[in-house]
């Protein structure tokens, strides 16, 4: 469908995991840790707090819709995977709650998560990646009541969160990196793929902690923890975007992505941002996205 851009000018209410609040100029959640404040959006409605793992886990998500859900249609949906060198990074950051918006006030349904992180000292691959694939099984298992389009759900991040956005979508059930559960009789595959300056390649990037071995102890592992590794003909269409100025994730990296969707033929576009360094949004100063990755959403989901 053609996703029109346009300005919702009213107000909306803030849900706070099931409970709704009275608008407010701005919403705001407790500082966690070093992060202040979230600052919510009003011009579009907000779900905190939300459960999506198995019981037990503190992991959770953050829902955001437009402010007017159409009633002749179900929306699109997108699961937004934070950064932060798969050891820190929150769902309801600065720029998560700027990219979630940004696509919301657009007509899709964004579901920004936490997932396990590495405290520095353990492994926690795949269980991060499992836990970004169980957010697609929610978000497909609630597609009906959450008023998505079960079939039009697609993955985005950046950094670390742009390697796990496109482990989830290209890898396949056969690679032996879905989770056994929950959900596990709902398929985890997605319709596309936005990568904001990923790792596509861990193997030429550094020693990754949420590995627990180093490159050296264990390239295989390394390797099955690539994107790159799982490029194939049938792969969903993937739009990436790198900053030329990026010294945190070299845009190397996503040049490497770029040459393996090439060599196989998969549906895909590489933006490469002339003076971005690392960690934007969908509007960074040097350049505005929101009319690529618009229009990229447009086309694939």
């Amino acid at each position: 469908m053609k996703i029109i851009f346009y300005l919702l000018l009213t107000a909306s209410v803030v849900c706070r995991g099931q409970a709704a609040t009275t608008n407010a100029a701005e919403e705001t959640s407790p500082a966690k840790g070093k992060y202040p404040a979230t600052v919510y959006p009003t011009n579009v409605r907000v779900q905190t707090d939300v459960s999506y793992l198995a019981e037990g886990r503190k992991e959770k998500a953050d829902l955001y819709f437009p402010a007017a859900m159409p009633a002749d249609r179900k929306l699109p949906a997108l699961v937004w995977i934070h950064g932060g060198g798969w050891v820190e990074g929150r769902r309801d950051a600065k720029r998560e709650v700027s990219v979630c918006t940004t696509l919301a006030r657009n007509g899709y349904v964004m579901m920004s998560i936490d997932y396990l992180l590495s405290n520095q000292k353990q492994a926690v691959w795949p269980t991060n990646l499992w836990d970004c694939k169980t957010a697609v099984r929610w978000l497909r298992r609630n597609a009906d009541r959450l008023g998505v389009d079960a079939n039009r759900i697609g993955v985005a991040g950046g950094s670390a969160g742009g390697h796990l956005a496109a482990m989830v979508a290209l890898t396949t059930p056969g690679d032996g990196l879905d989770p056994s559960g929950p959900y596990s009789d709902v398929a985890c595959t997605v319709q596309c793929c936005l990568d904001l300056y990923g790792i596509a390649d861990i193997p030429t990037y550094h020693d990754a902690t949420m590995l627990g071995k180093t490159r050296a102890e264990a390239p295989e592992l390394y390797r099955l923890a690539s994107p790159v590794t799982y490029v194939r003909s049938n792969s969903v269409p993937v739009l990436i975007c790198h900053g030329t100025a990026d010294t945190t994730v070299s845009i190397e990296q996503s040049k490497m992505l770029d040459a393996a969707l090439t060599r196989a033929g998969v549906p895909h576009e590489f933006e490469a941002i002339p003076g971005a360094v690392h960690t934007f949004d969908l509007h960074p100063p040097q350049r505005d996205l929101r009319p690529v990755v618009l229009d990229f959403l447009a086309k694939h989901l």
